[in-house]
């Protein structure tokens, strides 16, 4: 049975954020009634350039509807963007951003958390990659995890998540350009780790560091083939991989988010390159899924990219054509397709989902026909 009734997919949301101890409905909300409505709010950064491959992309959501993410002004520079829950945009400038022209140097906001402190990456002019994290008080603080690399494209270039405890995780490369994982604390401590055999790791973006500072990945070990990993608080690494499906052999495994009950969602890629989707239980047990209406073709398929505190997944699938559809599904594994008005359908067009938060908003971004990005918020009325 599809369900295309936000009532019937998010109801099970609505009440989870309800009982969140810090909300309150808004004037005139009836606490126990559930949008009934599904509608998706456009948006561009102040400044985004118009030119093909420019424009706005939204990485993240807190549980407030605050969003964030980075655009490429016409002289293809990355500025960070904040947008509040009101829809004011509030433009973001690392200390230490490059500015050249043409170079896609400047500041990426990858994530935000429920107070409003913001992490992500800045370039400075030598196109080496910093860590920032964004105070509520608009003041910065830049950080390198020890051992990375000061050379053209090294650096804390995966700086992307960060939970209610002010903790930030990521990845970086070395003097050699080797990436590993870290995580700093509030009082700016680091780990760095690699899961055992990992020749590259890294951490996934926006939503794979939970409250309780379990963090979630991939890396690729000596003959290329990727795995999951997730990593306890206490620094134990637990390696995991897709099962096969209809036989055929998974060869990339990634994790992609995990929530606050330590279940995990992502992706696998099989041996067509086709793509799958998981959510994987703190105890290990794994649930594959893929969105219906997705394409069965090589290269295509389902991918997870986020999940909420109710288990809801938010992600993407790809039709025939190559074009890009964003796709809710419910912890009863009912689907909801978002799908952009202005989206183009040609490859690589159309509807790129990033996350969903505990009240079921969902932020990302679509490509138009003429390949510019624009941020959007979907959310049910």
């Amino acid at each position: 049975m599809r369900f295309t009734n936000c009532r019937q997919l998010i109801a099970g949301v609505i009440l989870f954020a309800l009982a969140l101890s810090s909300w309150t409905p808004a004037k005139g909300q009836n606490k126990d009634e559930a949008p009934t409505k599904a509608k998706l709010i456009e948006f561009d950064a102040p400044g985004a350039g118009t030119a093909p491959g420019l424009g706005t992309q939204a990485f993240a959501n807190n549980n407030w509807g605050a969003v964030v993410g980075y655009y490429l002004d016409a002289n293809i520079v990355a500025h960070g963007f904040l947008r509040t829950p009101l829809g004011k945009i509030i433009v973001l400038d690392a200390p230490g951003a490059g500015t050249a022209n043409g170079s896609a140097q400047g500041t990426v906001a990858y994530s935000i958390n429920d107070w409003g402190e913001i992490a992500g990456q800045v370039q400075d002019a030598s196109n080496a990659y910093h860590g920032f994290v964004r105070y509520t008080n608009a003041t910065y603080v830049t950080f390198d995890p020890p051992g990375s690399g000061t050379g053209n494209g090294q650096g804390a270039a995966g700086t992307a998540n960060i939970n209610s405890e002010g903790t930030v995780a990521g990845f970086f490369s070395d003097s050699n350009s080797t990436y590993h994982g870290f995580i700093r604390t509030r009082k700016g401590a680091f780990t760095v780790f690699d899961p055992l055999g990992s020749v590259n790791t890294f951490v996934c973006l926006e939503t794979c560091l939970n409250s309780e500072g379990a963090v979630t990945g991939w890396f690729f070990d000596a003959n290329f083939a990727g795995h999951g990993f997730v990593r306890s608080p206490g620094g134990d690494i637990v390696i995991f991989d897709g099962p096969e499906t209809d036989g055929v052999p998974t060869v990339f495994t990634l994790g992609a988010s995990i929530n606050s009950e330590g279940t995990i969602t992502g992706y696998f890629l099989d041996s067509n390159f086709l793509a799958h989707s998981f959510l994987r239980t703190r105890s290990g047990n794994m649930t594959v899924f893929d969105d219906p209406h997705a394409s069965s073709a090589p290269g295509e398929g389902t991918t997870a990219f986020s999940l909420n505190q109710s288990a809801a997944v938010a992600g993407d699938f790809y039709d025939a054509n190559g074009a890009m559809y964003g796709f809710v599904r419910s912890d009863h594994g009912h689907y909801i397709t978002i799908l952009a008005p202005n989206g183009g359908t040609g490859t690589n067009q159309g509807t790129r989902v990033s996350t969903n938060n505990a009240l079921g908003q969902v932020a990302g971004w679509y490509v138009d026909g003429n390949n510019l990005n624009h941020g959007f918020i979907w959310t049910c009325d």
